[in-house]
């Protein structure tokens, strides 16, 4: 098999997925385990490039997976602008990575996590 079960069920581990997956694209950086950063990158990597593209195919794919949260609320000219995670991956992170050809995530490893010592690291975009 060329993925990590997690210890989950499939149910599960597709909402874990999908929960880490739109938060990394909301907050651009997040600190999980070392086994759920590298599975998340795939799902990211596949996002990012689904936003490069920004048609009405690409986009409905993508919502098919990212969760429907909310990533910015803002104040622009007397009226409040509210910005969901597929607005951002369309609107911010398709068009700053137009010229990269992937590799649109970096793994640091960090120490390993008090109480259980599993292996933890920081997943962020580039």
């Amino acid at each position: 098999m060329s993925y990590r079960k997690l210890g989950r069920t499939s149910s599960q581990r597709k909402a874990l997925l999908r929960d880490l997956t739109t938060d990394l694209i909301i907050n651009e950086r997040i600190e999980t385990t070392e086994s759920r950063a590298k599975e998340i990158r795939k799902s990211t990597e596949k996002m990012i490039t689904l936003g490069k593209k920004g048609d009405l195919s690409a986009r409905r794919q993508a919502a098919k997976f990212v969760r429907n949260e909310i990533a910015d609320v803002r104040a622009e000219d007397d009226d409040i602008v509210i910005e969901t995670a597929l607005q951002k991956l369309f609107n911010e992170l398709g068009p700053r990575y137009a010229d990269r050809q992937g590799g649109y995530t970096r793994i640091l490893k960090t120490e390993p996590r008090r109480g259980d010592g599993s292996k933890m690291a920081i997943i962020e975009l580039v």
